[in-house]
């Protein structure tokens, strides 16, 4: 283990929680938004006497307790594990911010975790009122551990005024309030909990797909029909709490995805503006897709159109959570600290005494190594080695995603050191103000990197050689 700089080939770091994340969302969302349709589905089977609805939901619920259980909660833990290698200094901050939060959403997931398995496991065995009852415990229990990390999630990109004041003085937990119910919480907390019944609804037409069309055609009809009506709130609320949450977040913030729009006509897109396209294409499809099909013709609606249904939910959910990722670009949390964990206080300070010599992420091995090769031919490289592992690869990889071998092919040394020298300066006419954080360290140390890098991309003797 390379830890603290975790150096994943191909992929990177920030894919590894990535991908973790869109697929532990989808489910932790679906455990929320189902802990709501089940209680329902079986009050609404109850009042109507339909033991043939009953038979369905209880198949539902045995799918919900194995894939919420199962697969959310070991996401859940991956999550942790891979943000605490990619990012330490972060989770940090966020550890060290909202401890008791954290507690208190573990006591939330206790009692859903309980109550799930009670509610399963004593079905046809308690009082049916009593029974819907421990329903709506799992159901209320999860949607306040939302409510819990919701505001850890947002503070990350609108930490707010008042936090941001104190930040670094060790005073940051009198804003705790403030940080938790910051700028964004409440849209944001209104756009999680609508796209949580849709992914019920979502889910729901997974299993009900499977009931026999020919020999249960009403059943079907009238558990596919109610399982889409779950998806109604979320496409017409939706873009009422998306505009209220953009109008939430911080003009510095907006700049990519404002640059990106104003751009379309010329064919230009950021990243930001291309996963909002992918959101709404998604969306969109998922609409004409129940509608057409699952709401039109139900008895029609099969286990291939659920599963193409759920993975534009899944495209959905990636593009969204990304471009919310973006948002932040270059910090990890906004107006405070850089997405390689440097912090905005502490720039100034590596300039003026050094990166290598400052930073508490530098391994006792890579301290000795550093040492070894001063005043040696080697000293250059080593340094800017570790001025890439320390600064770029929280971002960037050698030759995976967004790698540094092609970006700075063809490239001499001047013009590598010029790029530097922007990154360094951190001017706002820079063309990577808006999403890179500034490098920083000493002139020497700029040089280490200038020279690695160049030894990074540039051509084999040989093929110099074939070139003259």
């Amino acid at each position: 283990m390379n830890y603290p700089v975790w150096d994943v080939p191909i992929i990177g770091s920030g894919w590894v929680i990535g991908g973790i994340a869109i697929f532990h969302i989808l489910v932790s969302h679906f455990a929320i938004g189902g802990g709501f349709y089940l209680p329902m589905a079986e009050a609404k089977a109850l009042r109507e006497g339909r033991d043939d609805w009953m038979e369905v939901i209880r198949g539902h619920a045995k799918f919900f307790l194995v894939l919420t259980l199962v697969f959310g909660a070991v996401t859940g833990v991956a999550i942790w594990f891979s943000i605490g290698l990619a990012s330490p200094e972060g989770t940090s901050t966020l550890i060290h911010n909202f401890v008791f939060a954290w507690a208190i959403e573990w006591i939330f997931f206790t009692v859903e975790i309980t109550a799930s398995i009670v509610y399963y496991y004593t079905w046809g065995k308690i009082d049916d009122k009593l029974h819907i009852r421990i329903g709506w415990i799992y159901a209320v229990s999860a949607w306040l551990s939302l409510v819990v990390i919701n505001g850890i999630l947002t503070f990350m990109l609108t930490p707010g005024g008042a936090w941001l004041s104190v930040a670094g003085t060790g005073m940051e937990a009198d804003k705790f309030w403030q940080a938790w119910l910051n700028p964004t919480y409440f849209p944001s907390a209104a756009l999680r909990t609508l796209i949580c019944i849709a992914l019920a609804g979502v889910w729901a037409l997974v299993t009900a797909s499977r009931i026999d069309g020919f020999k249960h055609p009403e059943l079907k009809k009238g558990v596919i029909r109610w399982s889409a009506l779950w998806l109604l709130p979320a496409f017409v609320a939706l873009p009422f709490c998306f505009g209220w949450y953009l109008y939430m977040v911080p003009e510095s913030r907006l700049a990519l995805l404002q640059l990106g729009i104003s751009n379309i006509g010329a064919g230009t897109f950021t990243q930001v503006t291309r996963t909002g396209l992918v959101t709404v294409i998604t969306s969109a499809t998922i609409a004409a897709v129940v509608y057409f099909i699952a709401w039109r013709n139900p008895r029609d609606f099969g286990f291939g159109h659920a599963c193409a249904v759920l993975f534009l939910a899944l495209a959905a959910t990636a593009s969204t959570e990304y471009g919310r990722e973006l948002l932040r670009k270059p910090y990890v949390i906004a107006n405070h600290m850089y997405s390689n964990g440097v912090r905005k206080s502490q720039v100034e300070g590596f300039n003026q005494d050094g990166y290598l010599t400052n930073t508490i992420w530098l391994r006792a091995e890579e301290r000795a190594r550093l040492k070894q090769a001063r005043g040696s031919g080697d000293e250059s490289l080593v340094v800017g080695e570790l001025m890439f592992r320390g600064q770029c690869m929280a971002c960037h990889t050698r030759d995976g995603y967004r790698p540094m071998r092609q970006f700075l092919a063809g490239r001499d040394h001047e013009s590598i050191g010029n790029i530097l020298k922007m990154l360094h300066d951190h001017s706002e006419d820079s063309p990577y103000y808006k999403f890179m954080p500034p490098l920083v360290g000493t002139a020497d140390e700029i040089k280490g990197l200038n020279d690695f890098l160049y030894e990074l991309v540039k051509p084999a003797p040989e093929v110099v050689a074939a070139a003259q």
